[in-house]
């Protein structure tokens, strides 16, 4: 699927990718680009909900709010939050929960992402929970609610554009963090700068951007994008097509087990003769582990594993690599397929169909020849 891939307000520096939508702004990375280890900021995807907020000139002064089911509500300046608690850095996959929503049939709803609504970056703050326990939380306390400074898409600050939130175990999680830098710099303002949070493995609408509030709930939050079929899964499968309106669902929490090649890139031709291709990729597996990759390049009648690289940290992705054998020249299709640490397995053709197109990790498709062009 190609998109239209052209500069536009607040995509200044990231020429490389393909514009999904102005109002808001969204643009996923072709997976061609996706090959670096820690993911360059112009080559990060971008996911908004709403209109950018306005430009902040006192990034130290931006302050945030801890409140609601907690014993000492806090106020802190991102000065603060510099230098009253344990910084830390985790290279961390950011993943938008429509990721792959384009493969499913019937179309679903929403921004017809392929495998690029993703992207695997350096990020540097505080542990949500050692804030939180500062707050102290109160027994009570059982949910957390986001709130940024970000209109909503019509320019109305009466609502918020996105407002999530997580149970608070997941909030404890010492890798979920409010971030202040991204890739050792100071975090962009199209990322969310100068403060957002980062909950790794869940859908990249729980990390909120120019965060301004942390409300503790004593119930699951009802904001924006909590409510309806926003970013939830239906509990038991939906015939395609379904509009789920009156069906249990679920919030999703992490996400499904994924894999990309980043090398060669679709479509890339070979001289004739040529007889070992060298094959590279990333894949990740939400709250889990990635427990091997494997390619195949005769529709899975046979499959090779690839060697991975270990993750530096919990929720980095694991790069991995093949030298794959080819019996002659022609043309080949490469399906990249990992499985996770509960033995989770890519399926070939879309599954779980929902009517917002979420969760879809079906295996990535790379087409190559070999031989003279066509």
């Amino acid at each position: 699927m190609q998109h239209k891939r052209e500069g536009r307000k607040g995509l200044e520096g990231k020429g490389g990718l393909s514009l999904l939508g102005d109002v808001p702004l969204v643009a996923e990375t072709p997976e061609e680009l996706l090959n670096d280890e820690t993911t360059p900021i112009a080559r990060f995807f971008v996911r908004n909900n709403g209109l950018l907020p306005e430009l902040v000139t006192d990034a130290d002064g931006w302050t945030l709010t801890v409140d609601g089911e907690v014993e000492r509500p806090l106020n802190l300046s991102l000065a603060e939050l510099k230098s009253r608690f344990p910084q830390k850095t985790f290279r961390m996959v950011l993943e938008c929960g429509g990721n792959g929503r384009s493969f499913f049939e019937p179309k679903a709803e929403g921004n017809p992402w392929t495998h690029g609504g993703v992207g695997c970056a350096e990020w540097t703050g505080v542990s949500l929970g050692d804030v939180l326990r500062e707050a102290g939380l109160k027994e009570s306390a059982l949910f957390t609610g986001h709130f940024g400074a970000d209109p909503d898409k019509h320019g109305s600050h009466e609502q918020q554009a996105m407002s999530r939130g997580v149970p608070i175990a997941k909030a404890m999680e010492g890798h979920t963090l409010l971030v202040w830098a991204m890739n050792g710099e100071t975090l962009p303002f199209i990322h969310g700068g100068p403060l957002r949070l980062v909950v790794p493995g869940w859908p990249g609408s729980l990390s909120q951007k120019w965060l301004k509030r942390i409300w503790i709930r004593d119930r699951e939050h009802d904001g924006p994008g909590m409510t309806g079929l926003s970013y939830r899964l239906p509990v038991r499968p939906l015939a395609p097509g379904a509009d789920g309106k009156d069906v249990e669902n679920r919030i999703i929490e992490s996400m499904p087990v994924r894999s990309i090649v980043t090398a060669p890139a679709d479509g890339s031709h070979y001289p004739a003769g040529t007889r070992i291709i060298a094959i590279r990729g990333a894949a990740w597996a939400g709250d889990d582990e990635v427990a091997r990759v494997e390619v195949t390049v005769d529709g899975g009648a046979t499959w090779t594993e690839a060697t991975m690289t270990p993750p530096r940290n919990r929720y980095d992705w694991t790069r991995w690599q093949v030298s794959l054998a080819l019996p002659e020249d022609g043309f080949y299709e490469i399906f990249a397929r990992a499985t996770d640490s509960k033995g989770r397995a890519q399926p070939f053709r879309a599954a779980n169909w929902n009517p917002n197109g979420y969760g879809c990790n079906v295996m990535h498709r790379v087409a190559v020849t070999v031989g003279p062009e066509a």
